[in-house]
């Protein structure tokens, strides 16, 4: 037998006697080699909650940021109404102040006075709204010390007693004319009639004095005058019944 020959009946004996031959290793390889299914499902897992977790912390900043804009917007338009308002109500007062003999030069900032204002206003949209807040108090203070100085003017009285100058008279005026009819005709056709036109005239007294009021006594704040409306409507309708009631009884007894 040649040399070649010997050596393939050798390697047929040697696969004989293995069993697990090439073709198995190779499977068994492969099979060593394939991932197992619980590791993969628990990888997906941490994966999973890791990108849970970044997008709530994500969204959390979106929220943040999103609340912080919205503050700082609404901290910027009340700065902006603040500030209308404070100009408004210094511009009123450098006139009245004006009109009593006070220097122009004394009504204006000094440079220094700017300076450390700017300086202490550098702070963002609320510091600005705290300090224009500050200076609408002060700005109060000023228009009570004013009218502090002339009590007998009305628009430094309180509402009711104000109103009152507007309510009254007209609450007097239908009244006062049932009265003089009674006095000068009796109980008479003419007093009958007085007494009976009178009878819507306290609802016509209040539309009226409660118009006057607006009219006649403006808001320092551009806002709604207290009218006092029930105040307005007790003060028009008391004069009212007490007279006719007044008028009916002298009537009857005579």
């Amino acid at each position: 037998m040649s040399r070649n020959g010997r050596k393939a009946a050798t390697a047929t004996r040697d696969e004989r006697q293995d069993p697990a031959g090439p073709g198995r290793q190779r499977t068994a390889e492969q099979h060593g080699s394939a991932p197992r299914p619980a590791a993969t499902t628990d990888a997906a897992v941490d994966a999973w909650q890791d990108y849970l977790a970044a997008a709530r912390q994500l969204d959390g900043v979106r929220r943040a940021a999103a609340a912080a804009a919205g503050e700082q917007a609404r901290s910027v338009q009340a700065a902006r109404d603040e500030l209308t308002e404070v100009r408004t109500r210094l511009a009123a007062q450098q006139s009245r102040l004006r009109e009593r003999g006070v220097p122009q030069i004394s009504l204006v900032p000094s440079p220094p006075e700017l300076s450390e204002e700017t300086r202490a206003l550098a702070g963002g949209p609320a510091t600005v709204l705290a300090g224009l807040r500050t200076a609408r108090d002060r700005v109060d203070a000023a228009d009570v010390a004013l009218a502090a100085r002339h009590p007998l003017r009305p628009a430094s009285w309180s509402a009711r007693p104000r109103n009152l100058l507007v309510y009254g008279p007209l609450a007097l005026l239908v009244p006062l004319i049932q009265v003089v009819v009674y006095v000068a005709t009796g109980a008479g056709a003419a007093t009958v009639a007085a007494l009976i036109c009178g009878l819507p005239m306290p609802a016509v007294a209040f539309v009226a004095g409660w118009i006057g009021v607006g009219r006649v006594f403006r808001s320092r704040r551009g806002g709604r005058v207290d009218r006092t409306s029930r105040f307005g409507a007790l003060v028009c309708l008391v004069p009212a019944v007490l007279v006719t009631a007044g008028l009916l009884f002298a009537m009857l007894a005579g």
